[in-house]
């Protein structure tokens, strides 16, 4: 494929994602087929999805759909990501982060990139709760706290 048909594909593909109306790779395909790609394979758009970084996520009608993330490559704490985050509290053996929704996994993906000394042991994210194993519960308060000035406004 010449740089110019593969530059082509990469932003109808991005359209597609835009328009949060595809739950599928097939779907995505056919799409794709439909606006003259036809050589594209389910496995060349699901390498699509994860070069970009896409995710699946409730769209406004509650379906899950594709789309991709407002920030591109790895987040830190000085996105927009921030914004994100709407609660962070702990119970004494796990610290819970509640986001918007879809946007759990992206967040995961900051808090990921953490080492243990910032009291990250490892997460679990869904569409818009998070679960963080602390690395020491007899220190999760510091843990929380940490945890929520990474998303404090700067």
């Amino acid at each position: 494929m010449s740089n110019t048909k593969q530059e082509e594909l990469v932003k109808a593909f991005k359209e597609i994602l835009k328009t949060e109306s595809f739950g599928s790779q097939g779907e995505i395909v056919d799409a794709l087929t439909e606006q003259g790609f036809g050589s594209i394979s389910q496995s060349k758009v699901s390498r699509m999805l994860s070069k970009f970084g896409a995710v699946r996520t409730r769209n406004a009608r509650g379906d899950m759909v594709y789309c991709l993330p407002p920030e591109m490559g790895m987040p830190t704490a000085k996105s927009p990501l921030r914004q994100l985050v709407l609660d962070i509290v702990h119970n004494n053996v796990m610290v819970i982060i509640r986001t918007s929704p879809g946007a759990a996994q992206l967040i995961a993906r900051l808090l990921d990139s953490l080492s243990q000394k910032d009291g990250v042991l490892g997460t679990i994210a869904g569409d818009d709760t998070i679960f963080i194993a602390p690395a020491d519960i007899s220190n999760i308060e510091d843990t929380r706290k940490k945890v929520e000035a990474l998303f404090e406004n700067v």
